[in-house]
């Protein structure tokens, strides 16, 4: 069953036909012309966010893939039990999970530094930036599937209510050009992404961080293990430049790295990660890399890894203990019985970062996963499981 979409009350009321346009600006139908569209750029992209006729069978927007009241991330499970999203015909599906846009704000833009590439959305980093990230699925012959920049744009100016607030926001007649248009929407769109909406910072750890809750005994010991660079070093990909006391950390240091996920077996094994970012040229040394991903909600928005191979995160863990357990039993994939698979990439392997402290027993394990809960936005605490 698809994610049932969830327009804004001035979307339905702009579909319904309860808007027009008077004075330049959108009114209600017999009032008197005054502003009472959308009030910000923020405000058009939210529309935009929901609308499925930025698709070209009219069945997906932006939130079917990522839905408001599942991290936004996909919760359906219609597509290799959920690891990669359906397509906007109920045939074609992606080859690689689709990841929550909570605290995608907080991801700089794609750049190389002196220590590598960092930043950049989608697991590759290919989109730039918010705005280049919005736009790129409704081109995808697998997800949203229209032809064109010029008919995302159609779609969009068809509609009176978007056509004026665009002209408003941005520029008069900037849909009248299919780039700038096509651009404009992508802004609007990360104009929405941008919001509180999406980053409340409002986790139980943020409420501890602000002395305003207690970890109980295991979520305290999984802190300290995550923390710890004796024990487990979680820290050193999924912590940013603020450090242990920053309220706005999202858990990730935006770079790119080759951790030996194995293939998910119904997908395309051939997956090149970070090599295949067209700003990287084909660099065989970048091959298996992708961007570590905030861990903020990560609790909620599985399943997990860049090709959605695991389902339950206690087997995540599980998976990374395997470069420091000597215990064959203890390199089982729980989901499968079966012997976790190999790195499709090992010759970029970050086996320096991947061996690294003790092997985790069961409790240890439990307590990471424990403290993992703990950053779980509140509005989604309700769907974290015993």
């Amino acid at each position: 069953m698809r994610t049932a979409l969830r327009p804004t009350p001035l979307l339905l009321a702009a579909l319904a036909g309860a808007l027009v346009v008077a004075g330049g600006v959108l009114v209600a139908r017999g009032e008197a012309a005054e502003p009472i569209a959308f009030a910000s750029p923020a405000a058009l992209g939210e529309a935009l966010f929901f609308d499925p006729r930025l698709s070209r069978d009219g069945t997906m927007a932006c939130a079917t893939c990522h839905d408001p009241q599942a991290g936004f991330a996909d919760p359906r499970d219609d597509a290799l039990d959920g690891a990669v999203s359906l397509g906007g015909d109920g045939v074609a599906h992606g080859r690689r999970n689709a990841p929550t846009l909570t605290y995608a704000q907080a991801v700089p833009a794609f750049h190389r530094d002196e220590e590598g590439y960092r930043g950049g959305l989608f697991h590759d980093g290919r989109a730039v930036d918010l705005a280049d990230q919005a736009g790129r699925p409704m081109l995808d012959q697998a997800e949203m599937m229209m032809a064109d920049e010029a008919a995302i744009v159609a779609a969009v100016r068809a509609d009176p209510a978007y056509e004026a607030a665009f002209d408003a926001f941005f520029a008069p007649g900037v849909l009248d050009d299919p780039t700038r248009g096509f651009g404009a929407i992508g802004e609007a769109i990360a104009a929405f992404e941008r919001t509180e909406t999406f980053a409340p910072y409002s986790s139980k750890y943020d409420r501890w961080l602000a002395g305003e809750a207690e970890l109980d005994d295991w979520e305290e010991l999984g802190r300290v293990l995550f923390f710890s660079q004796q024990f487990t070093n979680c820290a050193l990909c999924h912590l940013g430049d603020g450090g242990l006391s920053d309220p706005r950390e999202t858990f990730t240091d935006h770079r790119y790295h080759n951790i030996g996920t194995p293939a998910h077996p119904g997908l395309e094994a051939d997956d090149a990660g970070l090599a295949e970012n067209p700003a990287v040229a084909g660099d065989p040394g970048q091959a298996g890399r992708y961007r570590t991903p905030t861990l903020r909600n990560v609790a909620v928005t599985g399943p997990y890894m860049h090709n959605g191979v695991f389902a339950d995160l206690r087997t995540v863990i599980l998976f990374y203990n395997t470069y420091n357990t000597r215990s064959q039993a203890r390199r089982i994939n729980p989901e499968t019985g079966e012997p976790f698979g190999p790195p499709p990439h090992p010759e970029t392997l970050a086996l320096e970062e991947l061996e690294h402290g003790p092997a985790l027993d069961d409790q240890r394990i439990d307590a990471l996963v424990a403290f993992l809960k703990t950053l779980t936005d509140e509005r989604y605490e309700a769907l974290l499981s015993d």
